[in-house]
């Protein structure tokens, strides 16, 4: 009997296969026009390759040789007519001062193509330190700031080997997405980084990230509305806030989340371990089909969360319940360590109660004494080892 692989193996084989066509076909050099590996702004010469290689009708590849180049900000646009790889060796750094930027544009973004490949060693430095240790709470200020990273509606695409490196606001977002993996990808910037979310996810279908790692000031990896068939597998999340759903019922009119599944994850000195988020007083929404299983949790801050009461900075209506509806979740062989005593919160929404919620085989040590557990609004069904004891008398 052969063996049975499962869809987002089977993505990901062809997508490597498809990046390794392009790779063997047409290369257009960013040096041929005049690039140079002396820190100079490379903008100009970066589209001109990418607009010959995007109209060749043939598989074609983009080089940023290993160098130091200046990238002010960018955007690669197709449709192409074949499909494209860029392969950044070198190091490509943001400017430090972005008022002129374009507002909401982040400062590399890649939109409307099909079959695109973002490969190599290179590295994308955001040089966020220059703007970070400003307050964010309750201000626009590092929400005016550039992400390193947008990737707007993309299909059947891949981004591998590169690094994201301080970005002065999030690493990476993805928008309107369709089959797009991430593989082998690495995030890298301190935990004092304000807001550096490593990658989020909206309105997006088919996202695979596998074999990442990600250091962040912020969530690793957060999951907003509208977001299907996400699969993140081989992950190491930390520092930072954890891998979190949410935050959701921020707004009306938001597309349910359906068909998250986190495995083989590690998890390090994180604030959050896995976490689910609504706000309070939301319109009506939909949270479902999540599973989250055989996670390691190293000295992890509320490792096993739902939180329907999220509510930051007391920006919100508490007393008035979230209405956004969460249910078939399941928490498996979730193990290891908690660096607070409640390691199992499960707080829903007194108006749409969980539905559905299973912890089979939960693992938790608290080095302070015994892990403790809070459940409200839910009924769990509970299988295996039970460490906290979750929900029962």
């Amino acid at each position: 009997m052969g063996m049975k692989l499962n869809t987002t193996a089977i993505a990901l084989v062809l997508l490597l296969a498809s990046a390794a066509e392009v790779s063997e076909g047409a290369s257009f050099d960013v040096t041929k026009h005049g690039a140079k590996a002396d820190g100079s702004d490379i903008s100009q010469a970066l589209l001109a390759a990418w607009k010959e290689a995007c109209a060749s009708p043939t598989p074609s590849s983009v080089l940023v040789p290993a160098g130091t180049y200046g990238l002010g900000q960018i955007c690669f646009e197709g449709p192409c007519k074949a499909p494209i790889n860029l392969i950044v060796e070198g190091t490509l750094k943001a400017p430090v001062d972005t008022k002129n930027f374009k507002a909401d544009a982040g400062w590399v973004a890649f939109q409307n193509i099909d079959h695109f490949t973002l490969s190599g060693k290179g590295v994308f430095d955001g040089q966020g330190p220059a703007v970070w240790g400003k307050k964010c709470a309750r201000s626009s200020y590092c929400g005016a700031l550039p992400i390193n990273l947008k990737f707007n509606f993309l299909t059947n695409s891949m981004v591998r080997d590169v690094t994201t490196k301080d970005s002065k606001q999030f690493h990476v977002n993805v928008l309107g997405c369709k089959n797009l993996s991430f593989y082998h990808f690495t995030v890298s910037a301190p935990e004092e980084s304000l807001n550096t979310d490593g990658i989020h996810i909206g309105r997006s279908s088919g996202i695979n990230i596998t074999n990442t790692n990600i250091k962040t000031g912020d969530d690793c990896i957060s999951i907003g509305d509208g977001s299907e068939q996400i699969t993140i597998d081989q992950v190491t999340c930390g520092p930072g806030h954890g891998i979190s759903v949410g935050s959701l019922g921020k707004y009306a009119n938001e597309a349910p989340v359906v068909g998250i599944k986190v495995t083989g994850s590690t998890l390090t000195n994180t604030q959050n371990g896995i976490r689910v988020k609504t706000w309070p007083a939301s319109p009506a929404g939909i949270a479902s089909n999540m599973h989250f299983e055989d996670i390691i949790m190293n000295n992890v801050g509320n490792p096993i969360l739902i939180d329907q009461e999220y509510c930051p900075y007391s920006q919100c209506k508490q007393q008035i319940p979230s209405r956004v509806k969460i249910s078939d979740v399941t928490f498996k062989n979730i193990r290891g360590t908690s660096s607070t005593e409640l390691a199992v919160k499960l707080v829903c929404s007194s108006g749409v109660p969980c539905q559905n919620v299973q912890l089979t085989d939960i693992n938790l040590k608290f080095n302070g004494g015994a892990p403790t557990s809070i459940c409200k609004n839910v009924k769990p069904i509970l299988g295996g080892v039970q460490q906290p004891r979750s929900c029962s008398a």
